[in-house]
């Protein structure tokens, strides 16, 4: 007991509390992946659908129609319509974003303990701030641990980025075990067969588990994964975003076709208005029920296409947050879950291709202005 670790140096309690940070705070434009995709506002419930976008739980519980996502129209599988998963990485981006805010507040922040005095340092274990009294108190009771502890003239020095990035490698998982409930055991093995993240003490006293992988073996073979598929996505894109041009495309010329057999007819109709009023009336509505099975098929189609491209990119742009700020607690809890999503989509089918949005046969209505 009577051992000590090493201890970090004590900050100077002289030295300048805060001062301007070398750089402008972080644009918010550059988290706006962390808003809700609905309203566009940040909130502290966050979940993530099946088709990768990310949602409020006010937005869920106001959607209409329920059981649909209203960015993209995907249906959601719970019958309350209000997902199960959480999208941790994005809270816990927005929370790490409220400690970097702190940092570069014009005041600075204040000791998370005594909350009087001005921080000197920021521990990111215990993800507190310190003044140099509370600071002292913290490594006493902490002496025989390591904990990362920096000072927050440092933290100001740095870009919003920056920051995330440090506090990610930071970030340890911790053993979920019911025979040590406080979590104070470090995970470093991952078993394949159980396929969850162990400690030493309970790798070594169950003997069901096997085989063993090092844990950072297996994020970073998660993070390989996703971005392999991801890449397998990003080459499907042009296909479907080729489909959906020429879908535009097909739909524009049943418009135009529409429109230039409607002014054909009022060009005709107009000689004899009053008394054949009827009769164009009959024209407009043959032409248009021609037409409106096509449109109808066609705008399903537009839909469903565009549906899949924005799933696309919710899952291009949440594989590329992961890649960036995930930490090992977040790969695990949500690769499981983002993997079957993107595979769902790797499964999607091209629509068959077909003469779509060909004009009808309009014989029928050219023979009546015919004989008109």
């Amino acid at each position: 007991d009577g051992a000590t670790a090493p201890m970090e140096t004590r900050p100077q309690t002289d030295a300048a509390v805060c001062s301007p940070p070398s750089h402008p705070p972080a644009v918010e434009d550059d988290f706006q992946f962390l808003l809700c995709e609905g309203c566009h506002q940040e909130s502290p419930n966050l979940k993530l659908l099946t088709c990768l976008h990310t949602l409020c739980l006010g937005c869920l519980t106001e959607n209409k129609p329920v059981g649909q996502c209203p960015v993209c129209c995907m249906a959601i599988p719970q019958a309350s319509g209000i997902p199960d998963v959480d999208n941790l990485l994005f809270t816990n981006l927005q929370a790490r974003l409220k400690v970097y805010k702190q940092i570069t507040s014009p005041g600075g922040p204040t000791c998370s303990r005594c909350r009087g005095e001005a921080a000197l340092v920021w521990c990111c274990e215990c993800e507190e701030f310190f003044c140099a009294k509370c600071f002292e108190d913290h490594q006493w009771w902490h002496k025989k641990k390591t904990h990362k502890v920096r000072k927050v003239e440092e933290l100001r020095a740095e870009s919003a980025h920056q920051f995330l990035e440090d506090n990610r490698k930071s970030c340890n998982l911790f053993c979920t075990s019911s025979s040590h409930p406080d979590q104070s055991r470090v995970c470093s093995i991952y078993c394949q067969r159980c396929e969850k993240a162990l400690c030493c003490s309970c790798a070594l006293l169950d003997n069901q588990h096997a085989p063993f992988r090092d844990i950072r073996s297996e994020t970073q073979r998660r993070q390989e994964e996703l971005s392999s598929m991801d890449r397998e996505l990003r080459q499907r894109r042009s296909s479907f975003e080729a489909t959906y041009a020429s879908l535009q495309g097909e739909a524009a010329r049943l418009e135009e076709a529409q429109r230039e057999m409607r002014e054909l007819i009022r060009q005709r109709v107009e000689q004899l208005v009053r008394l054949i009023r009827q009769e164009e009336e009959e024209l407009v509505g043959l032409v248009e029920a021609q037409q409106e099975q096509g449109r109808q098929e066609l705008a399903r189609e537009l839909r469903h296409v565009e549906g899949v491209l924005r799933r696309m990119e919710a899952g291009e742009r949440l594989v590329e947050k992961m890649s960036l700020y995930a930490t090992e607690q977040e790969v695990m809890d949500m690769q499981p879950f983002i993997k079957g999503s993107l595979q769902e989509l790797q499964r999607l089918q091209l629509p068959m291709a077909m003469d779509r949005g060909q004009p009808g046969d309009l014989s029928e209505c050219r023979a009546r202005l015919q004989a008109l």
